[in-house]
């Protein structure tokens, strides 16, 4: 099913395209998060994201922008506690999430090279790793199964462009509980996925 949908917004993508002012590739780094409730220490994941874009204008100023991105998320969690039949935690836990995004978004253009971006944004889960380094059995399984395919939320950000090329920062905050398990309900409890992004873009079309 996740294969499918996303075949349909490509194909969709696609058939937009040739309606758009421009379209664009773009990546750059990720910062992210998870903001578990009741561990000792967090610390974000650096990773990245790459993709493709298409400008669609509305008015001289006003544009919507879908997205398609692959984007790395999660963070590093220390936890020291007693999770009962499951046993104490004393141990590092390094959560590796990977998703396909697709921001929908409006693009205010201000001026002649600043814009701000904004609107929502759906994930789909491609992979999960979680390493643990401590007081953890062998035996341990905590993978894709305890996670849910589906993420969405918030992006907001500004861009600077200079001709074809474009910088800018933008902000995602998840609204989904990305657990999907009574084992992640224990080890993530509320998590949702939230991250900062800078990035590079190249637009090629009629940007001006």
């Amino acid at each position: 099913m996740k294969k499918i949908i996303l075949t349909t917004v490509l194909i969709s993508l696609l058939a937009v395209a040739a309606k758009a002012q421009y379209v664009g590739v773009k990546g750059g780094l990720n910062l992210s998060n998870l903001n578990i409730d009741g561990v000792d220490d967090e610390n974000m994941r650096f990773g990245y994201h790459f993709g493709a874009f298409i400008n669609l204008p509305i008015s001289d100023g006003f544009a919507i922008q879908p997205e398609v991105l692959y984007s790395t998320k999660g963070n590093k969690a220390h936890y020291n506690q007693d999770f009962g039949i499951f046993g104490e935690f004393n141990t590092d836990a390094k959560f590796k999430l990977d998703y396909i995004d697709i921001p929908l978004l409006a693009v205010f253009r201000v001026g002649d090279a600043f814009e701000i971006h904004a609107g929502p944004y759906i994930g789909f889960l491609t992979s999960a790793k979680v390493e643990f380094d401590g007081d953890v059995d062998d035996e341990f399984d905590f993978d894709s199964d305890n996670f849910k395919n589906l993420d969405f939320g918030l992006v907001g950000g500004v861009a600077l462009n200079f001709s074809a090329l474009q910088v800018g920062a933008r902000y995602n905050y998840g609204l989904q509980k990305i657990q999907d398990s009574s084992t992640a309900d224990l080890i993530l409890g509320d998590a949702k996925n939230s991250y900062f992004q800078v990035f590079a873009a190249l637009r090629l079309g009629n940007y001006d």
